[in-house]
């Protein structure tokens, strides 16, 4: 009797370990909490009680934002590194973004962007982020002057990838508009070097714009090694985007990392709405524990 008491303790043991839900890698974008930390007084403020809360729901990476040229709030990038990893955070990717003039899309010369450019990198380099990320640009009134912001993503890829970091472009819905007849994402994606640039595909903002993203994937594949995943606010809540066909096709996507981003709250508390989101991610069937190599 004994023998058989040992034995069914050892089994509903190891039932009970099959059934604790595997953990997953998930990432947010820190722009979503930033009611909370999303300026120098909140950041002060708040940042290790939010960053601990993040951590504690699930999250385990995050995509920097507020990079201003020398840190963040006053942070040095290794001090910002350090107050993520006392919550068990990492950095994998930072929004970024250094606009051209008028007079630099003239003449396609973009040499007195590199220091500003290399400083970012390094810095972001110091930090272990594997991506930088510009996320908006004010597209021109013409082909011509679009291709130029397409070789200027050529050329911020090009000195990315020399330090070992790659560089990509984060999408809104006015990028699935026409310009002189042609869908703006698509003249991106084939006038950008995808071993230079990589896509970033917010799906919900490619939905906004009546987009499907899968149907990109099919178009570029191996284009998108980050996915923005976010919803009208709580990610799975709307039945707004169809994320599981995005997820059983992120091989085809090229996807390694994907990111929460939050525009809103429809509960009225930004951290039980990354909660909700988190949640909805690590039960999901269709979402696997990893995607990076």
């Amino acid at each position: 009797m004994k023998k058989l008491l040992i034995i069914a303790g050892a089994f509903l043991a190891l039932a009970s370990c099959a059934a604790k839900p595997e953990k997953k890698e998930i990432g947010i974008q820190l722009y979503s909490v930033r009611e909370l930390i999303g300026s120098k007084d909140k950041f002060d403020a708040n940042h290790e009680s939010v960053f601990a809360k993040l951590a504690e729901q699930g999250y385990s990476t995050v995509e920097l934002c507020w990079y201003d040229g020398n840190g963040f709030f006053g942070l040095t990038p290794e001090e910002m590194t350090a107050e993520l990893a006392k919550a068990g955070l990492k950095p994998i990717s930072s929004h970024v973004g250094n606009a051209l003039t008028p007079e630099e899309i003239e003449s396609g010369d973009f040499s007195a962007k590199e220091e500003w450019w290399k400083k970012c990198i390094a810095d972001h380099k110091s930090m272990g982020c594997e991506y930088l990320v510009t996320a908006w640009f004010k597209v021109p009134d013409t082909l011509a002057g679009l291709k130029v912001w397409c070789d200027y993503f050529n050329w911020i890829g090009a000195l990315c990838k020399e330090e070992g970091l790659k560089f990509g472009y984060h999408n809104h819905a006015h990028e699935f508009k026409k310009l002189e007849d042609v869908v703006i994402y698509d003249f991106i994606a084939e006038n950008t070097d995808p071993a230079l640039v990589v896509l970033e595909m917010d799906v919900y903002w490619a939905v906004v714009g009546k987009a499907a993203p899968v149907e990109y994937f099919k178009k570029y594949p191996g284009r998108f090694e980050l996915l923005h995943i976010k919803d009208v606010a709580e990610v799975g809540q709307s039945g707004f985007v169809g994320f599981d066909a995005i997820f059983n096709n992120a091989e085809l996507a090229g996807m390694r990392r994907y990111i929460v981003e939050m525009e809103k709250s429809l509960v009225g508390d930004i951290l039980e709405t990354t909660r909700i989101s988190a949640d909805y991610l690590k039960e999901a069937p269709f979402v696997k524990a990893t995607y990076a190599e």
